[in-house]
């Protein structure tokens, strides 16, 4: 029996890049029936609604959605959607895996570290509101049942996946409070994992030193903004966003999606690089049980990357989204 998945191919670039991963899913297994549903710009265009209630009922039934990128307005409008579906969701922890790639120009090679990142707490409540006309204000709320919740996450991947080490990153020297609580949080947690190394490291160094010695790190699990910022620092490490998958898992959903945005400005020309994407549907595909065909799709694309000559546009090739997503294919085959 086929396992049913919610596709949202999103905005801009979603739709090339969405449509080249499902094509490259299909061609590793023919387990997987699609239920396309759309959210963000292009279902406000369509609905008039940016998150339509047929989208929400989809995932609800198929549990599992892969998601392209969504544009999210800046400095006022909707709220992000991104955000709106994890929360609506409960998908209470993110996993961002940071590797470099053979052929790829990264500032460091050999790289191999999972940021996980708390994703329903922490100012990204969106608790706002302004105290004096010239003062804005944001409540940070940090959960004790949250923490542990995202510490326990973390040591539990680390098992899994044969990892050494446990790095919390906070603000516990300033907001002695929250991000003190997340700290203590992390620290009781790692009392049952004593087979895991465990350290903390303050945010701001954190970011230092993730610059001069990232090979020092195996996970790092954060507060949401810190966990948001520190991931994308860290995709720069190894090439940048379009290398960056996610997954946002819950108890009873996850979604799984690029890290990078829509990119309207390239959008519909066919030069957007799908690996982000590409990616993720691995990270799904694990997920739902289907190892051999993630392991298929990962070393055909790996071996896409290792020749320069067949890269999209954005990291040094000459190769157009559907000759990038035929050539994986084609090893597929």
């Amino acid at each position: 029996m086929k396992k049913k998945i919610t596709l949202i191919p999103g905005d801009g670039i979603g739709l090339e890049i969405m449509s080249a991963t499902v094509e490259i899913i299909n061609t590793a297994t023919n387990n997987i029936e699609w239920e396309e549903v759309i959210a963000g710009n292009t279902a406000f265009e369509k609905f008039g609604n940016l998150l339509p209630e047929h989208t929400i009922r989809s995932i609800k039934r198929n549990k599992i959605a892969l998601k392209g990128p969504i544009t999210t307005p800046v400095g006022g409008g909707f709220r992000s959607i991104n955000v709106t579906l994890r929360q609506m969701f409960n998908l209470h922890s993110n996993l961002r895996p940071i590797k470099s790639f053979e052929g790829i120009e990264s500032l460091y090679k050999d790289l191999d570290m999972v940021i996980v990142r708390e994703n329903s707490e922490d100012l990204y409540k969106g608790i706002e509101h302004m105290s004096t006309p010239d003062t804005a204000e944001s409540i940070k709320v940090i959960p004790r049942e949250a923490s542990e919740r995202i510490a326990d996450f973390a040591f539990k991947l680390a098992i899994k996946e044969k990892r050494t080490k446990v790095t919390a990153s906070h603000k516990a020297n300033i907001m002695k409070l929250s991000d003190g609580l997340f700290l203590k949080s992390c620290q009781k947690i790692s009392e049952n994992y004593s087979q895991i190394k465990f350290d903390d490291v303050i945010v701001d160094a954190m970011a230092m030193k993730l610059v001069m010695n990232p090979h020092n790190f195996d996970i790092i699990v954060a507060p949401n903004l810190y966990g948001d910022i520190l991931s994308d620092l860290a995709a720069g490490l190894v090439g940048g966003l379009g290398l960056a998958p996610s997954a946002n898992i819950g108890d009873d959903a996850a979604i799984f999606e690029p890290v990078h945005g829509s990119a309207p400005d390239i959008a519909g020309q066919n030069i957007a690089n799908p690996t982000a994407a590409i990616l993720s549907g691995i990270m799904m595909l694990k997920y739902i049980g289907e190892d051999e065909a993630a392991s298929k799709i990962d070393m055909a694309l790996k071996e896409v990357l290792i020749d320069k000559n067949l890269h999209t546009k954005d990291i040094g090739g000459k190769l157009y989204t559907d000759e990038f997503k035929d050539e994986i294919i084609k090893r597929l085959n």
